[in-house]
């Protein structure tokens, strides 16, 4: 399939300012000649990379006008594929660029498969696969912070890190196996020291891109966080300060909240996904029922709890059994209604807030106290990694590099360590691509959209 001209729309349809059709194969610049009537036709006919001709889309059989665009021309192997590629600068809106589409495919081209761009990409060795993968997260990034972590990964700064890690173990490999087949050249295989340090190094680095792994998740998948707390607390006007608009009705009256109110917002570059809940309580009122059981399940799915009290007031035994059952490490305590009431002290060991979300004080002391939950106040110097199989992949690699750590220290015979060294090396090049099957690329790519 390599070599066949691929075509599809780069941009999202619907209306807008410019639309893409993008070609990508050996005969794009033939096809484009076919469709397209440039101003300046002896300059076009040269094809001179990264230049724009201005012209026209002409239906060949008729010649009519079609569409008035600007037609780039990146030639190989200096594209984003590694090959010819042709990119139309149409007028947005579904129609042009549908038309502009199908003139390229009768021409001779054939509508691309989800990825198949990037996939190209990557067999023309213009990326690896960890930095294709980043490409996706990048496109569904939530926030800056998310965008800025896709950034690095496609950078290679996950991809160096790995590498790094193969080659050590590549190089141990390489020192075993050397000893093993070529017995009368007296090559030293007792030095389990040496073995033990460049393995240790391997662990170490491992452990430490995995440590970000949480962190990763929170970037790439946003934190599920339940206001939680009794009617009237001003859970409701909490998320509406977090807002920054009204979205939740804020009355006086108890139990105005009767389902899970959801809203995504970007903390500090981290993306939360907020519940505003029902008040907790006991009720006669049927459909309160239901809010409030969806509230507890709210509060057992969520990865923070911003659980509200109202100032002024001592803690009911409810609010007390509910505190003691979310996790401590996912809880932060806000005291409301401080512009009405003192606040109160609490005896619990958790990140406390005091605010007014009426009167929007404390809101920034509160969202900072987000962050911090959320990030474990530092970012460290590991490549983050947020994607589940490169987590899982790198996860079996640092467990057979522990295997060979504990088979050397336990005296097993080296030659059986390689086993291990080498099943953790061939783990890590599936980060990469190095060791990847067709399956599984098909798997990744299959994911992006038509056009990447």
């Amino acid at each position: 399939m390599l070599g066949e001209t691929i075509a599809a729309i780069g941009t999202a349809l619907g209306e807008a300012g410019i639309g893409i059709v993008r070609l990508s194969g050996d005969n794009a610049l033939e096809i484009i000649k076919r469709v397209f009537v440039p101003l300046d036709r002896a300059r076009f006919e040269h094809g001179i990379g990264y230049h724009l001709y201005y012209g026209h889309i002409l239906e060949p059989d008729v010649q009519t006008i079609v569409d008035e665009v600007l037609v780039s021309i990146m030639r190989s192997p200096h594209s984003y594929t590694g090959e010819d590629v042709v990119e139309i600068n149409c007028h947005g809106g579904v129609v042009a660029q549908q038309i502009i589409l199908n003139l390229v495919l009768s021409s001779g081209a054939r509508l691309a498969l989800p990825g198949e761009f990037t996939k190209r990409a990557f067999i023309n060795g213009r990326l690896d696969l960890a930095q294709a993968e980043a490409i996706i997260d990048l496109i569904r990034a939530k926030t800056s912070l998310s965008a800025a972590s896709a950034v690095e990964q496609l950078r290679g700064r996950l991809s160096t890190a790995i590498q790094e890690c193969r080659n050590i173990l590549l190089g141990v490999l390489a020192h075993i196996e050397a000893g093993i087949d070529f017995p009368e050249d007296d090559i030293v295989l007792n030095e389990d020291t040496v073995f033990m340090a460049e393995l240790e190094n391997v662990r170490v680095q491992l452990q430490g891109i995995l440590s970000t792994a949480e962190r990763g998740k929170i970037l790439r998948d946003g934190l599920n966080t339940a206001i939680v707390g009794q009617p009237n607390v001003g859970k409701s006007s909490l998320l509406n300060a977090l807002l920054r608009e009204e979205k939740a009705i804020v009355t006086d009256i108890p139990g105005t909240t009767r389902d899970v109110l959801a809203e995504y917002i970007s903390v500090r570059g981290i993306p939360l996904k907020l519940m505003d809940t029902a008040g907790i309580r006991d009720t006669v009122d049927s459909i309160e029922k239901i809010g409030i059981e969806r509230a507890l399940g709210a509060l057992r799915s969520a990865d923070l709890v911003l659980f509200v009290i109202e100032a002024g007031r001592n803690l009911s035994a409810r609010e007390r059994e509910l505190l003691l059952a979310i996790p401590q490490d996912s809880l932060i305590i806000v005291i409301n209604k401080i512009d009405v009431a003192e606040p109160m002290e609490l005896d619990f060991d958790v990140p406390v807030y005091f605010i007014s979300a009426l009167k929007n004080e404390g809101i920034a002391q509160l969202e900072d106290g987000i962050v911090n939950l959320a990030t474990g106040r530092s970012w460290g110097e590991s490549p983050i990694v947020s994607n589940t199989r490169h987590i899982s992949t790198i996860e079996k690699a640092a467990g057979r590099v522990n295997e060979a750590i504990y088979l050397i220290s336990s005296g097993v015979p080296l030659d059986l360590v390689s086993i291990d060294i080498r099943a953790a090396h061939q783990f890590l090049g599936e980060i990469s691509g190095e060791t990847v099957s067709e399956d599984l690329l098909d798997e990744i790519f299959s994911r992006f959209c038509i056009g990447k």
